[in-house]
Formats: structure tokens, C-alpha cells, sequence
């Protein structure tokens, strides 16, 4: 499944959905898909998931995968760390924000 989030000042944000759902969830919505944060709860959405972001102790862009023998193995991809993974949702919430328009997902 993939999640689309939408506001007006803004490209859309497409994520795959367990992500998607996380930072939903982080942001302190019940992580129903659609759904959507009026442009008055947008703050502190944004608020929310840059503190989980600033609270994540792994800050590398990139966790090296584990050494294995099998290069085709999907275990031997790298981990995208949730800071980097959340950079484009919080632009979108900044640019919600400064425009004070609501934001949706799909």
C-alpha cells in the first residue's frame, strides 16, 4: 500500500504504508487511512514528529546492511534511518503550516 499526503502549497508526499502509518500515528492521529489534520492541528503534528525524529538515536542517513555472502538477498538492503525518511513529511507540514492549510493522506 502506498499513502499520499496532500496540502495545498505543496508537492504531494507519497510514502509506502507501514511508514506512512508510523509517522501518522507520530503525529497524533489514530493512523486511519485517508484521513487528514486541520490546518489549526498542523503544528503540532509538525511539533510531534520532528521531536521523534530529534529523539531517534540512529542519526546516520544510512545503516550499512549486514555482511552476507547472498547479494540478491532483500535482508542485505540498507536501513533508511526514520529522520531521513521524514524529511520530506515535515517540509510538507512546515509549508502547511506557513500556509495555514490542512493537510490529507490517501
Amino acid at each position: 500500500m502506498l499513502v499520499t499526503f496532500k496540502t495545498q502549497y505543496y508537492s504531494n508526499i507519497t510514502l509506502f504504508g507501514n511508514i506512512a502509518l508510523t509517522f501518522v500515528k507520530i503525529m497524533g492521529h489514530s493512523g486511519t487511512v485517508p484521513g487528514a489534520i486541520r490546518a489549526e492541528d498542523v503544528p503540532a503534528a509538525l511539533k510531534r514528529l520532528s521531536k521523534a525524529v530529534e529523539d531517534e538515536p540512529n542519526a546516520s542517513p544510512l545503516t550499512p546492511p549486514s555482511s552476507t555472502d547472498n547479494e540478491d538477498d532483500e535482508d542485505n538492503e540498507p536501513v533508511v534511518s526514520l529522520r531521513h525518511r521524514a524529511l520530506p513529511l515535515i517540509e510538507l507540514l512546515k509549508s502547511a503550516v506557513e500556509s495555514e492549510s490542512n493537510v490529507m493522506w490517501e
